[in-house]
């Protein structure tokens, strides 16, 4: 069985919409940064394919990662796909390309994915589409005329696309209220852990932790969301951003991953393919991996990885204080809270995954030491690439056989964990 390896890689610093990055469409955004993974290789290396996400649809390509490429300059014959899994796409990209390699046939491939929240296209809405075609289709003034019979000025209206989930309508943080209410997740603790997010970043930002794993882009060269000066009385002051009529709402803009743009990437390897990165590039071994899915309408839109991650580890004989580092995507503080209670607490686990195991409690001081979405940001397909980047350089400087998870939820109820070693050098 070839042993497949993430390596970490690179990523675009990440700004608020409409903020630093607002001038780049998701092809522009991504180009410097497969320009420079390529750059990364041995001289006259290249992957065997590249596999790119984004969750926002754009009318102007179906395939972005073979736009990426062309539009980077790259080697022609290199394939390229595009993949989708919401907010874990880019991790399940790696996963997904980790199963394509083969020691000795395939051995590199450069994944990541990007969003370009500034650069949201608008559309007609079905109807007012389906009738301008057939207007444009009419042969004659009176076959034009005739279509009108067939539209409304209520079908006359633009598709804009919005952050909800399109079975219940509702937002990510609408449905993560309901979540917050059930798991009792005060608002004191959602702001505690927002603030440690940004205190933490802001520390790494200070000892360089980042500078090799962001390029600069136009102007920007650095994070602009992190806050230094944010405290727990600043973020007690905002007002609920998702249930703003019960007086019971919790999730906040501070608690809340921010609206982002950004684009991130890292390499699947096999142990040949390693040998194509320069000799640097920190490195983990995927051990094994966990998709998870739930029935969103009665087990929480966000909790997928809960259900995963006792899997995950039954199947490894793990326990939680075998990990010596905790990724977990924060799209919202209670989200992180919520997932972490549901799997310390035995009998939930027993009853929703079949495991009746006790993993023991999650070592909080493992969580996102150099912090996470909310601090950070959140371009949906990118999060994963830059989880994965950021967990295999904190792991690399742990010593071999140490251990980390990367989780990321996902719109539609689901979740994808993985699981990484240190390896032998």
């Amino acid at each position: 069985m070839t042993d497949i390896f993430l390596a970490s890689g690179v990523r675009t610093p990440f700004s608020k919409v409409d903020g630093a990055l607002s001038a780049y469409d998701s092809v522009a955004l991504s180009v410097p940064v497969v320009q420079a993974m390529q750059a990364r290789l041995a001289p006259g290396a290249k992957p065997d394919f590249a596999v790119w996400g984004s969750v926002v649809p754009n009318l102007g390509w179906s395939n972005i990662a073979r736009e990426i490429w062309l539009d980077a300059g790259l080697d022609p014959h290199v394939p390229a796909f595009s993949l989708v899994l919401a907010c874990a796409s880019s991790v399940t990209a790696a996963i997904a390309a980790g199963g394509m390699l083969n020691e000795g046939v395939r051995d590199l491939a450069v994944v990541g994915g990007v969003e370009s929240m500034s650069r949201v296209q608008l559309g007609l809405k079905q109807k007012f589409s389906d009738w301008l075609r057939h207007f444009l289709q009419a042969r004659s003034l009176g076959a034009k005329l005739d279509t009108f019979g067939d539209l409304s000025l209520k079908d006359v209206r633009l598709h804009i696309p919005a952050i909800v989930n399109r079975v219940s309508g509702m937002s990510m943080g609408e449905h993560m209220e309901i979540t917050a209410k059930e798991w009792r997740i005060p608002r004191a603790a959602q702001d505690e852990w927002a603030l440690k997010g940004h205190q933490r970043v802001t520390a790494a930002q200070a000892r360089g932790f980042f500078d090799d794993l962001i390029i600069p882009v136009g102007e920007a060269k650095r994070d602009t969301i992190p806050r230094a000066d944010t405290s727990l009385e600043k973020l007690a002051r905002l007002p609920p951003a998702f249930d703003k009529t019960s007086g019971k709402g919790t999730l906040t803009a501070g608690n809340s991953s921010p609206v982002t743009d950004g684009a991130a990437a890292v390499w699947v390897a096999t142990r040949t393919g390693l040998g194509r990165l320069a000799q640097a590039t920190p490195y983990a071994r995927l051990v094994d991996f966990e998709i998870s899915s739930i029935d969103f309408h009665t087990e929480g839109l966000l909790m997928a990885p809960s259900y995963g991650i006792p899997r995950l580890f039954a199947r490894n004989n793990l326990n939680y204080a075998d990990i010596d580092l905790w990724e977990i995507h924060e799209a919202f503080a209670a989200q992180v809270l919520a997932n972490v209670a549901a799997l310390e607490d035995k009998e939930w686990v027993r009853r929703n995954t079949g495991i009746g195991r006790d993993f023991g409690p999650i070592p909080w001081d493992r969580v996102n030491p150099n912090g996470s979405s909310i601090a950070l940001g959140h371009p949906f397909a990118a999060t994963g690439a830059r989880d994965l980047s950021q967990a295999i350089k904190e792991l690399w400087a742990m010593p071999k056989g140490s251990r980390a998870v990367v989780s990321v939820c996902a719109d539609g109820g689901q979740g994808v964990v993985a699981l990484l070693e240190r390896p032998e050098a």
